[in-house]
């Protein structure tokens, strides 16, 4: 299949690990041991790469489209969890994208799902969402690596966490143009379901929610940075609950739900967009009752769910770097910030940093009723995607 100006065949190859090689890998309750180049494991040669971006995602928050870039970002996420059927695999949300790591087996799935979401943003809400799938052994041969590590958030779900510079090896190639994955037919739809954002944005109790991305520099070994990620992860373990921006009963409902125009676009698929909105407008209107009196309804039971939203925020992660959104307060963010500028002029680093009054909760919901629901959190006012427009380096 057709990569820009390279090309590889989704039907090669032995997967000889399955879906084996990431449900077993250990899981971790420590984010602090993340940072620990020993808590990663290699992923398999035979495997695939994806990473996925917004062109000029910086330009569509200007236009005010913070919620917008972060649903299609985690659109991504979305169509491959149902297109490879629930089977587990290791993602990360990047706030206008998502980058993942599949057995070749699910090549022929992952490639549609992207060709179709490719097609959909585009005819959806105007927006360009480059897409690219490469071979692991291919990364190793431009001397990156791919490793990976499971950070367990509750008892319900985990996040993988990517280090060895693979993942932006694979973003700037298809940023040059290589290993493509073209748009599908028009009209594609991808497969949304559990996709929303109904939830109220977060505001910050200790100051701002301040957004952090922060890459290693060819001049960083592997345990300079490790020792960095540790130093601004333990000054972040002294805010109340490690800086969670999403409060312990749930970042808070409403109605009409702030997200409604975009869950109509997300769950329409190809359906007539008002129609929709007025079937969401009267879900919403149970949700918000339900969430309102704590009332249950069958088996679910919404004080306990909001909860679990809290409890599955992904507010910090690893991915060839450290990004974190925390509701900070001025003293330690001055903390954090002198340790990164100390870096940085060592040469050993490259930051961006990005405040705001709030934080945004974008969901992924198989069942209401499971505790397997995730929740990706960035910055109302463009959060990472604004934090990496000011990078240092």
């Amino acid at each position: 299949m057709s990569r820009g100006g390279r090309s590889f065949d989704v039907n090669t190859g032995v997967d000889e690990h399955g879906d084996s090689f990431y449900r077993e890998l250990p899981l971790s309750r420590d984010f602090t041991l993340m940072a620990d180049p020993d808590s990663f494991t290699p992923v398999p040669s035979d495997w695939l790469i994806g990473t996925t971006d917004i062109v000029n995602s910086t330009g569509e928050i200007a236009k005010g489209r913070y919620k917008t870039v972060n649903m299609v970002g985690a659109a991504v996420i979305s169509s491959l969890i149902n297109g490879l059927e629930g089977r587990a695999f290791p993602y990360v949300f990047g706030g206008d994208g998502a980058s993942f790591a599949v057995p070749v087996t699910a090549a022929q799935t992952v490639f549609a799902a992207l060709a179709d979401l490719r097609r959909w943003a585009d005819e959806e809400f105007g927006i360009q969402l480059r897409a690219s799938l490469v071979p692991v052994a291919l990364v190793r041969e431009a001397g990156r690596d791919v490793c990976v590590a499971r950070f367990s958030v509750s008892d319900g779900v985990d996040y993988a966490m990517f280090s060895g510079g693979g993942l932006a090896w694979v973003e700037q190639e298809m940023k040059a143009g290589e290993h493509v994955v073209e748009p599908a037919a028009p009209g594609a739809q991808p497969d949304l379901t559990g996709l929303s954002c109904r939830w109220s944005n977060a505001p910050t109790q200790n100051g701002q929610i301040l957004s952090l991305v922060a890459q290693p520099t060819k001049r960083a070994s592997e345990r300079d940075f490790a020792d960095l990620a540790h130093r601004v992860v333990s000054i972040s373990e002294g805010l109340l609950r490690s800086g969670h921006p999403v409060p312990l009963g749930g970042p808070g409902v409403r109605w009409p739900p702030p997200g409604l125009d975009l869950d109509a676009h997300v769950s329409r698929t190809g359906k007539n967009l008002t129609v929709q909105k007025a079937k969401l407008l009267g879900q919403n209107l149970l949700i918000w009752l339900l969430f309102k009196t704590g009332v249950n309804l069958g088996s679910f039971d919404p004080n306990h769910y909001a909860a679990m939203v809290s409890n599955n925020a992904d507010f910090r992660k690893f991915d060839d770097g450290l990004k974190m959104t925390l509701d900070c307060d001025p003293n330690t963010r001055v903390q954090i910030e002198q340790i990164l500028e100390e870096a940085r002029m060592c040469g050993k680093i490259k930051y961006g940093l990005f405040a705001q009054d709030e934080a945004m909760v974008t969901c992924i919901v198989p069942s209401a009723v499971r505790d397997d629901h995730v929740h990706f959190i960035d910055g109302a006012a463009g959060g990472y995607t604004q934090a990496a427009a000011q990078i240092k380096g």
